[in-house]
């Protein structure tokens, strides 16, 4: 006989964990069932190690940047301490158990199981089976993307996960993908002194975001010595036990010790019975609406939903969930035309909103603004590292931001005001009339306001 409960949320990532915790400690009966780690990808393989790993490695070109402006400065990069510290800080050694007692004290019935939906509302975990009165949160996350190459398959070929629990560093690295999670671990491998090359497909690498962010991140991994191919694909991959082999589609053969492949990530979804509830277990995503409703009784957050693959993003859709199933008076629509999203490459490389060219493709008459970040004065006092600019993309006919880039040393902190300006569809004529802090790097704002 099924248990009777509220909530069962299936997949504890940070969007099911948000949810199931909040909803528990509202006062509901919560079951969470998650296969793996409690917390996701986030804290073990993604945002929080990582961003140690970018952390240490820009500490080494921090360095490097003494000499001719402060004295003159030496570093020899060790990796030892930056792998001790992810085991020891951010992940106890990929062991979840303080996330799950944390979730258990806020009052949810944890289950470490593969969960399947039953029928509407009933959920089966291994041998125990749950009745969900309001309903079910469908939090699965996404896995690796792993492209059908000829000969990739059985490999020993990295993910993300592999790339952050290494402990001895390659002499050599191929990265297959030029968007955010390969862009930002080869400048870590990089600067540690592993020969890395990019393949990437497009025509540029960080092809989703503009133009100037591509360009930018492809000259800052050029000077770690970086190479880079875009426009070809990897056709065939070769190992002999030693060496990566890869072959691209013009007939050209890269080689390195390590292969990573960066080339994004898929829902897994086809096991979890979404077809009893109305669900198509095919698709690439779970469609949701502005309540992050999946079909009756079901929500769906964070990447399974395909709306941006961020854990921001699945905190934001948590939040609208947990309000729907509570009936909050008032409660938040999800609404993504403001979706901030940073690349912490050095330098960082924050957006929001539209590019100039979805803004064209969605038929905005528009305007840009474009300015430098060393032509500013912080930009000037920095000096050494001081690459980067900001971009503005404006619907003149509402006279609104739709959209904004701004890299540089700090770009994904100057990006939290336009992000508001976006998100809140401040007139340009009153962005024009702020007072920005001088010498600042986000007076830069001002700068490309001018321009427009």
């Amino acid at each position: 006989m099924a248990e009777q409960v509220d909530v069962v949320v299936i997949g504890l990532g940070v969007g099911g964990e948000e949810a199931s915790g909040r909803l528990a400690e509202a006062g509901l009966n919560v079951v969470g069932i998650e296969p793996r780690l409690v917390g996701g990808e986030c804290p073990y393989y993604g945002c929080i190690p990582s961003k140690m790993m970018i952390r240490a490695a820009n500490l080494i070109a921090e360095t490097r940047r003494v000499d001719g402006m402060a004295g003159t400065a030496s570093v020899q990069p060790d990796w030892a301490p930056v792998a001790q510290r992810i085991r020891d800080e951010a992940t106890d050694n990929w062991n979840d158990q303080v996330a799950v007692d944390r979730l258990v004290k806020k009052g949810v019935t944890f289950v470490r199981e593969h969960a399947t939906i039953t029928g509407p509302r009933t959920v089966k975990a291994g041998d125990r089976e749950f009745e969900a009165s309001k309903g079910i949160v469908v939090a699965t996350g996404t896995v690796p993307l792993v492209p059908p190459i000829d000969g990739l398959a059985g490999t020993p070929f990295w993910t993300n996960q592999d790339a952050i629990r290494v402990e001895t560093l390659p002499a050599s690295l191929v990265v297959l993908g030029g968007g955010a999670i390969g862009v930002e671990l080869t400048q870590v491998f990089a600067r540690f002194g592993v020969a890395v090359t990019v393949i990437e497909g497009a025509e540029r690498i960080l092809a989703m975001e503009e133009p100037e962010s591509g360009d930018l991140a492809r000259e800052a991994l050029e000077r770690d010595g970086v190479t880079i191919t875009t426009g070809v694909h990897a056709s065939k991959v070769a190992y002999d036990g030693n060496e990566f082999t890869i072959t691209l589609d013009d007939g050209r053969t890269v080689t390195g010790e390590k292969l990573l492949v960066a080339t994004g990530r898929r829902v897994d979804i086809k096991g979890l019975g979404l077809d009893q509830v109305g669900i198509d277990a095919d698709a690439r995503k779970i469609e949701v609406d502005e309540h992050v409703r999946a079909a009756d009784g079901v929500w769906a957050v964070g990447d399974v939903t395909g709306v941006g693959a961020f854990t921001h993003t699945a905190m934001y859709q948590a939040n609208i969930a947990v309000h729907d199933i509570l009936g909050t008076q008032n409660a938040p629509l999800a609404r993504y035309h403001a979706m901030p999203r940073v690349t912490f490459t050095d330098p960082e490389i924050g957006a929001v909103g539209l590019t100039e060219k979805q803004a064209r493709e969605h038929g905005l008459n528009i305007a840009t603004g474009l300015t430098q970040i060393p032509s500013s004065s912080r930009g000037w006092i920095h000096k050494a590292g001081n690459e980067g600019f900001i971009k503005l993309v404006v619907d003149t006919d509402r006279g609104v931001l739709v959209g904004a880039t701004s890299a540089g040393p700090t770009g994904g902190e100057v990006l939290s005001a336009l992000a508001i300006a976006v998100h809140a569809a401040v007139p340009v004529h009153s962005l024009q009339q702020v007072i920005y802090a001088y010498p600042t790097f986000h007076r830069a704002i001002g700068d490309a306001l001018k321009d427009l």
